[in-house]
């Protein structure tokens, strides 16, 4: 075999991990994000069990790499896809830290009622998630009912917490991350940069949902599951970001640039 050839076979190796991983990973969100909505505690568990075969497989990758860079001493773009790989493996492995950081949570939520919430109305956005028409400035203002069950508009009636952001926000990460791994395995900048709209979409839904938690704080006098509530969503907004790291290393894997795609968009 030549040397070109053993270097192309040991770089497929790498990107067929790269590949793997994230799948770990997209499956890791959405159990732990399936074992919150069903209050599933044996699924969360799961996932954090799960988090050790995650790490083990960024570790396997590393050392692939590194042993890639001792042995090959790739050039130019070969020596770009090395170093992505290093830095996707790491973010996977992070990414996969807030997955189980989720479940742990969802473990010490045992017992506690989730806020219940009118179906918010639904609309497709141009990406064919659906949205909250009135969270996103559409349609006619939200409704919700008081203890009497008398409606009343969003601006009389104060924030209620919805909790249905929060799949709202892992559909569009796992969407993000999804997209970051073809963008890798397709050597395509153009994917990648595109990625960053999304994550802003999940950013608006944080803050959404940070101002809703703290006027049921205010106003209800209540503070733990609100907070374990926000912790999750936070970890949804980081998977966000990371998977926006993952993006800029494709791009810079690609070009040979490295650049904050983020600021095209704020």
């Amino acid at each position: 075999m030549t040397t070109r050839a053993l270097l192309d076979t040991e770089l497929n190796e790498i990107n067929q991990s790269i590949l793997a991983m994230g799948s770990m990973v997209d499956v890791a969100i959405g159990n732990a994000v399936e074992a919150l909505m069903n209050s599933n505690v044996i699924l969360a568990e799961a996932v954090i069990a799960g988090d050790a075969d995650i790490n083990r497989l960024r570790f396997q990758i590393e050392e692939k790499c590194y042993i890639v860079l001792a042995t090959q001493q790739p050039m130019a773009r070969d020596l770009r896809t090395v170093i992505a790989a290093i830095h996707f493996a790491i973010e996977l492995e992070r990414i996969g830290d807030h997955a189980a950081g989720i479940a742990r949570i969802v473990t010490r939520m045992t017992g506690m009622a989730l806020p219940l919430s009118l179906p918010p109305e639904v609309v497709d956005d141009e990406d064919g998630v659906p949205e909250d028409a009135a969270a996103e400035g559409d349609g006619a203002p939200e409704v919700v009912v008081d203890e009497e069950g008398v409606p009343e508009t969003a601006e009389q009636a104060p924030k209620r917490l919805k909790l249905s952001r929060l799949p709202k926000m892992s559909k569009r990460a796992r969407d993000m991350l999804n997209r970051a791994i073809t963008a890798y395995m397709d050597r395509d900048a153009e994917k990648a940069t595109a990625i960053v709209k999304r994550d802003q979409k999940i950013n608006r839904h944080y803050r959404k949902f940070f101002a809703e938690a703290m006027e049921t704080m205010h106003t209800q006098n209540v503070a733990e599951l609100p907070t374990y509530l926000l912790w999750i969503a936070h970890n949804l907004e980081r998977i966000g970001d990371r998977t926006t790291n993952l993006a800029e290393r494709v791009v810079f894997m690609v070009t040979g640039q490295y650049t904050e795609v983020l600021e095209d968009y704020e």
